[in-house]
This record gives C-alpha cells, sequence and structure tokens, in this order.
C-alpha cells in the first residue's frame, strides 16, 4: 500500500469512529448494558478518531488545521482551566476539569479535520439522530413505570441524561436535524419516517422532563429553523404539526411548571437559579479576571451565596458559570469559540450543496445556546460536537465557494505565442 492510501484510508476510519462516538453519545450503551459497562466506548471511540487522524497528519507531513481564531480561543479555554488548578478553590476538581476539557477539545478538533465534506457532515448529523431514538425511549420508559423521577414527575435516564434539565437540552439539538432531513426532497422514505420518529420521541421526552429552559430552547430552535427555511409552507406546516403535538399530548403537570414563571419566587427550582446567578455575580466582582478555578463554582458556594441560599446550585448559566470560574479572560475565549461557531453556521446556511443541513444545525445552536442560559453545563460532549460539526459546515462551504470560483474562472488570453515543451528535456521546440 502506498503511502498516499493508507492516509486516506486512515482519515476514513477516523470518520468511522467519530460517526461511533456521535452515536455512543446519545445511545450510552455502557450506562446500561451491564457488558460494556468497562468498555468505555465513548472514550475509544472519540480517541480512536482523535490518533487516526493525527497519525495521517503525521504520515504525510500534514499541519493540523487548528480552525483559525476560533479553534484557538477553544485551546486557549481549556488550557486557562488546566493553569486555574494553581489558584482554584478546589485544585483536585479543577484537574478534573481541565484534563475533561483538554478531551472535548481534541473531539472538537478532530471533527473539523475529519468532517471535509458535505456527505460526511450529513452522516454524522443522522448518527445523532438515529442514536437519540435510544435516548428518548429511555426516558419514556422510566417516566411510564415511574423510575426514578425528580421531584416526583419530571422524566430523566441513565448517564447525562440523569438531569432532566441537561437530558431536554441534548435531544433539543437533534429535532431541527431529524426535521431538515425529514423535509429534505429526496430522501427515502425510510430515512424520513425514521426521522419524523427520532423528532416525535425527542419532543415528548422533553415534555415529560418538564424542562422549562429546554421548551424554550425547542421553541425558538424550531421557530428560527422554520422563518429561514427555504421551502417555508413545508417548514410552517411541520412546525404546526409538532405543536399541535405538544398541545395535545403534553401532560398538565408540563402547563403547571411552565406556569411557576410570573411566580418565581414561589418556586424552590427556579430561585434556586436566581441564588446561583447572584453568587456568580459575587464571584466576578472578587476575582474578575480568572475567577474561582475550573469546576470550582458549587465550591466556592458558601463563600458568596447569600445566608437565605443554604443549598449549592449550578450556575444555571453556561455564560455566569464561565465568569465565575475563569473570569472575564474565560469568557472572552469562550464567545469568540462559541461565537465563531455560531456564526460559521450562519454563514454556510447560503451554501447551495448543504445550506439546508447548515440552517438546521444554526436553529440547534441558538435553541441549545438559551438552553444554556438556565442550565450551564461546561463539560458537555454534546456542545463541542455541535459547535465542531457546525465549524464543519463553515470550512465545508468555504472550500466549495472556492472551488466553484477556480472552476468558472476565465483562462486569461496568451499575450505570447505559445511553444511546445518535451517533457523532461528542459528544451522548446
Amino acid at each position: 500500500m502506498v503511502p498516499g492510501e493508507q492516509g486516506q484510508r486512515r482519515d476514513l476510519w477516523a470518520f468511522y469512529a467519530l460517526t461511533a462516538f456521535a452515536a455512543v453519545m446519545y445511545a450510552v450503551p455502557g450506562e446500561w448494558i451491564p457488558a460494556l459497562e468497562s468498555a468505555r466506548l465513548a472514550l475509544v471511540t472519540s480517541g480512536l478518531a482523535a490518533g487516526l487522524m493525527v497519525m495521517r497528519r503525521l504520515g504525510r507531513a500534514e499541519p493540523m488545521y487548528v480552525d483559525g481564531a476560533r479553534g484557538m480561543a477553544l485551546i486557549g479555554f481549556s488550557t486557562l482551566a488546566v493553569a486555574s488548578v494553581s489558584w482554584s478553590v478546589n485544585p483536585e476538581v479543577t484537574q478534573y476539569t481541565g484534563i475533561e476539557l483538554l478531551k472535548l477539545t481534541a473531539i472538537y478538533l478532530t471533527i473539523v479535520n475529519v468532517i471535509t465534506t458535505a456527505r460526511r457532515l450529513a452522516v454524522v448529523c443522522g448518527a445523532m439522530v438515529l442514536a437519540s431514538v435510544v435516548t428518548s425511549i429511555g426516558v419514556i420508559d422510566w417516566y411510564n413505570t415511574g423510575v426514578d423521577l425528580v421531584e416526583g414527575f419530571r422524566a430523566r435516564w441513565v448517564g447525562v441524561y440523569a438531569d432532566p434539565n441537561h437530558m431536554a437540552m441534548n435531544l433539543g439539538l437533534v429535532v431541527p436535524l431529524a426535521v431538515a432531513f425529514l423535509a429534505r426532497k429526496g430522501s427515502p422514505w425510510v430515512w424520513r419516517l425514521a426521522c419524523l420518529a427520532a423528532a416525535g420521541l425527542a419532543v415528548t421526552a422533553i415534555v415529560l422532563s418538564h424542562s422549562r429552559g429546554g421548551f424554550i430552547g425547542l421553541s425558538v430552535a424550531m421557530g428560527l429553523w422554520a422563518i429561514r427555511e427555504k421551502r417555508r409552507i413545508q417548514a410552517v406546516v411541520l412546525g404546526t404539526v409538532f405543536v399541535l403535538g405538544l398541545l395535545v399530548f403534553a401532560p398538565q403537570s408540563f402547563w403547571q411548571r411552565n406556569e411557576t414563571v410570573t411566580s418565581f419566587h414561589e418556586d424552590e427550582s427556579a430561585m434556586g437559579r436566581v441564588y446561583a446567578w447572584q453568587v456568580a455575580s459575587r464571584m466576578s466582582l472578587d476575582k474578575p479576571l480568572l475567577g474561582v478555578g475550573a469546576g470550582g463554582f458549587r465550591y466556592a458556594w458558601p463563600v458568596y451565596a447569600p445566608p437565605e441560599a443554604r443549598r449549592a446550585y449550578v450556575a444555571h448559566n453556561i455564560f455566569l458559570d464561565v465568569i465565575g470560574e475563569l473570569g472575564w479572560v474565560g469568557l472572552a475565549f469562550f464567545l469568540v469559540f462559541a461565537g465563531g461557531a455560531a456564526g460559521g453556521a450562519f454563514e454556510a446556511s447560503r451554501d447551495k450543496e448543504m445550506g439546508w443541513l447548515a440552517r438546521a444545525l444554526s436553529a440547534s445552536m441558538v435553541g441549545y445556546l438559551i438552553c444554556d442560559l438556565f442550565s450551564g453545563y461546561i463539560l458537555s460532549a454534546h456542545c463541542y460536537v455541535l459547535f465542531g460539526l457546525a465549524a464543519a459546515a463553515q470550512r465545508i462551504a468555504h472550500a466549495s465557494a472556492v472551488a466553484s470560483s477556480v472552476g468558472i474562472q476565465k483562462v486569461p488570453a496568451p499575450t505570447e505565442p505559445a511553444v511546445a515543451t518535451w517533457e523532461g528535456s528542459g528544451h522548446a521546440a
């Protein structure tokens, strides 16, 4: 096998491993299949994808694509998190958080280096949509059987989906993708049926989570997708169907919990967010530049919380969490990264070949970030995968635009008589 073919094969296997990671991220088989618990499939698949990608670059002496200012900002963000061990209120937790952020940075860089075609982008997004069915069914089954419900009525599942808000946020991002596949002209009917099922099950699971942030994020995401989709009538019809389904099938407890937004002073969960935002503000005033250290928000809670806030909460807002833990320096890094990825998805939406999928990705990103205004999870693999897919979409669209401009560029007329050269002779005839 020649070196070029070996490099291409490694690149292909890296793509396969990355697709497997995207599916494992939702199906989490190690959490509910005892025989796979020790396999650590997420780590294995992501590590394999990153390793093969690096081997290919080294084998062909190719520089790794770091995704410009956006990628450098993420590298700076994770490096700052690791360095914050030296000033953290809990160095052990900060060390763990920093290492996890480095892993997530590696996943992001692997995505932007491996997903280089519109087809690959669609395959990974499709794998996420299909695998989300497993998560949705798990949530719905736990709700129907009354297993481990939060507050006695909020559904959840295993692993990273044990938090109803986190679960709703992660499932919400696949709904615009599923609906985009469903509305895509020329898709096989079997695939459309699978996407319809995935979207319906995900919306059902979000409703059963009773997550107010998840509901708001999903509503904004679907509204944005319907407005920006070029086949607008079909998009509006699909959106209307999902809204009607929500109105008909949502349990009464879902609407009762959403009504507490207007009376948040009487709601313990809502007041927990208010207290958390106060704590983040006081952290920023005390340590504005570098914060209390990555992962240290809950551990610094007793120092900054008001007397009536006896229970320590997470920040419930990803931007305030970053400000509290890594200060304004960390927030600057994160804003460049997140804003650049979101802008990339919107820019790629104009691409003729894959604009339909980029529009769905941009809607998912907006919905996800809105959810993060109420939740806040720095260590969410779904976040970095979603942002990586958006960045990859922009890179693919840019490459397509460059190729098109080169293809239609006119060859200038020669100013001198044409001459023929014997190959290898060095002489003109």
